[in-house]
């Protein structure tokens, strides 16, 4: 394996193209095999193009970008690809298709070639299953785009040798990437554990909690994450984020934390795909719509008294302004006898509040006073328990644990992965470590317990160690 000389692509759209590149940049020649052959012109021009500007930036010199051009072989006879050591297949996402496709390649290619599927979610073990020496099958999936994209999964089937992992990981690492190993399940690490990032979003937008400008915004300034969700999945293709939703559903047998949403169906069947149609959620064509944020309240009001309380809750005169906990304001009034606001995690100066509907105008203004005095810009949602923020933490931490108990890799690559796959600001077991497993409990059984769903369900290692946490506290 640490030996290959020749890779094979098979498909040339945009991955194939990608991982082509990085491949023929690091010495390999690369056969790139497509039943079109004008589409493997397509391919190979754009790389050309890819090349050069690089070239004119001065991050590569025209002679090596001449030799990674010269790498590049042009294939439309599939039985061509009987030389390649490593064999990378990035094609259409249909199990019927790759199959039949591993099938025919293992009658073509010799024992020792490696055969790898670019697959995002697709059972590797599936695609196996008709393979001679299945042990020579792994998945090898890059991030888009595949030059610049770190990471690379790299999943083992059933079958999958250990010693095949091991050397794609080693060759993934040769080729400047960061390889992360995990078994065949739905999703893999990174499409399974970022779910929640979507559906929490687009519950919150079928609710009308709040408009998508202002959900965004939460999650990117106060979650710190680099992009909010509606906008990202307006740039990945409504399309393709909906049907990875839907092949994950559905492989987990409908399990209710993958649900898919109405709303973005919806914008599907319309042809709303996003930025490539011009309109999704946003409409990309016009200016972006701005967050309205709470004006400023005057300092009319006489001073206030405030009280930061030992268990979080700040009292600002007769108003208690307490961080979320999964529980909505007005539950909180009524048990407390007295007007409640609720805020969202806050990183940065943004604060997202929701207020109790029986509370006096004058009680909420005097919050948004409170936490505009602080620095904070101020948006006001619906009550909504949990609100954005916290919501979706908890339900991704929720997510990567589950994944982790049932061994679909290592805590540590499943930090790696979100970081580097889907650039989260920490690795979601390190960011629960950092809240709080009880405070993620705690949110996740008030959510379950308001919903009356499966859908917030935690899992058993979060009780574990929120049950850990407590001890050690003690």
């Amino acid at each position: 394996m640490l030996n290959i000389r020749t890779v094979a692509v098979i498909g040339s759209g945009t991955m194939g193209a990608g991982i082509a590149e990085v491949a023929a940049s690091h010495g390999h020649q690369v056969l790139i095999y497509d039943i079109a052959s004008d589409a493997i012109s397509r391919a190979i021009d754009g790389i050309r193009q890819r090349l050069a500007s690089r070239v004119t930036r001065g991050k590569l010199s025209a002679d090596a970008g001449s030799q990674i051009l010269g790498r590049l072989v042009p294939v439309t006879d599939i039985e061509a690809l009987s030389a390649a050591d490593l064999v990378i297949e990035a094609a259409s996402e249909r199990l019927e298709v790759k199959k039949a496709l591993f099938a025919q390649l293992a009658e073509i290619c010799p024992p020792q070639t490696v055969l790898t599927s670019n697959t995002s979610s697709i059972s590797v073990t599936a695609i196996a299953a008709d393979v001679h020496h299945p042990e020579r099958v792994a998945g090898l999936h890059f991030f888009n785009p595949a030059p610049v994209m770190k990471l690379v999964e790299v999943v083992s089937g059933l079958a999958t040798s250990p010693e095949v992992a091991d050397a794609l990981c080693e060759l993934a690492l040769n080729w400047g990437k960061q390889p992360v190993r995990c078994q065949s399940t739905p999703g893999f690490i990174v499409n399974r554990v970022a779910r929640p990032f979507y559906s929490e979003a687009w519950r919150a937008l079928e609710e009308q909690v709040a408009p998508p400008e202002v959900i965004d915004a939460a999650l990117r300034e106060g979650g710190g994450f680099p992009m909010g969700p509606l906008e990202l999945t307006d740039m990945i293709g409504q399309d393709v984020n909906f049907a990875v939703t839907c092949s994950v559903f559905n492989a987990f047998w409908q399990e209710r934390r993958f649900l898919p949403s109405l709303v973005q169906q919806e914008l599907v069947l319309a042809g709303r795909l996003g930025k490539k149609s011009g309109k999704g959620v946003y409409d990309w064509q016009g200016d972006k719509p701005d967050v309205q944020w709470v004006e400023s309240v005057e300092d009319s009001y006489s001073p206030m008294r405030v009280e930061r309380r030992r268990d979080g809750v700040t009292e600002i005169d007769d108003v208690y302004l307490i961080e979320t906990q999964g529980e909505t304001a007005q539950a909180l009034a009524l048990r407390l006898n007295g007007p409640v606001v609720v805020v969202d995690r806050i990183e940065r100066d943004v604060a997202v509040i929701a207020a109790a509907a029986s509370n006096p105008h004058t009680a909420t203004q005097k919050v948004i006073r409170y936490l505009q005095q602080q620095g904070h810009r101020v948006v006001q949602i619906a009550d909504y328990p949990g609100l954005l923020v916290w919501r979706t933490l908890a339900m991704i931490a929720n997510e990567s644990l589950d994944a982790l108990q049932k061994g679909v890799a290592s805590e540590k690559d499943i930090d790696t992965a979100m970081r580097l796959g889907v650039n989260y600001p920490s690795g979601p077991i390190a960011w629960g470590e950092r809240l709080g497993w009880q405070r993620l409990l705690t949110l996740l059984e008030n959510l379950q317990r308001y919903y009356g769903e499966e859908r917030y369900r935690p899992c058993s290692l979060l009780r574990q160690r929120a049950l850990l946490e407590s001890s050690y506290e003690s």
